[in-house]
């Protein structure tokens, strides 16, 4: 059963026999909104860059987008760009996949991102969202869906985090501006 979650609100990723999860999803999916234009409504391609960046007591270590499709430990995977999007109502645009056993025990956050490359705002944006699958099992865990656009180019959509001797997946939705990762760095500190 999928968790729909809210800003601020967190699961545990451990299973319901007690066991932990060992290998996660997290996809992301959008569409462009539609917009009236002289000759009727009308929708643009949208570039929206999923990323995850890792961190080792709040300083970030790594980090996996479209062009470093890798971690350098081999625990975190992207699955390639999608330039346009286009799924937004239940298939992943983009996917990050983290082997949650191999991540290395100094890392101790992974956040999401994603942020329009091309500059479009989530004004221009609708049924975005990112949700946490078991890529074992397939089944989705937890859902985060972005309400209403805004003048933003980024949003630090969630994290997961280590808690004793597992993981929780944690709903952030913090609007922010940028083009790349490394412009959200600043945005993502307060949730750390």
């Amino acid at each position: 059963m999928t968790v729909n979650l809210s800003k601020g609100q967190g699961i545990s990723l451990q299973k319901s026999d007690g066991g932990n999860l060992t290998a996660v999803r997290m996809g992301l999916g959008w569409r462009s909104a539609p917009r009236r234009g002289l000759f009727g409504r009308r929708t643009s391609e949208i570039d929206l860059d999923a990323s995850a960046v890792l961190f080792a007591d709040k300083k970030p270590i790594d980090v996996v987008f479209f062009q470093h499709l890798v971690s350098d430990d081999g625990a975190v995977r992207h699955t390639g760009d999608n330039l346009v999007g286009g799924a937004g109502q239940g298939g992943d645009d983009e996917a990050i996949l983290v082997d949650l056993a191999r991540v290395p025990v100094h890392i101790d956050q992974i956040v999401f991102t994603v942020n329009s490359f091309t500059g479009q705002t989530f004004a221009e944006v609708e049924d975005a969202f990112c949700r946490l699958v078991d890529e074992t099992t397939g089944q989705e865990l937890a859902r985060y869906t972005l309400t209403g656009g805004g003048n933003y180019t980024a949003q630090v959509m969630s994290k997961v985090h280590r808690v004793g001797n597992g993981w929780q997946m944690t709903a952030i939705g913090e609007p922010s501006v940028g083009r790349t990762f490394q412009d959200l760095v600043p945005a993502i500190l307060p949730h750390l």
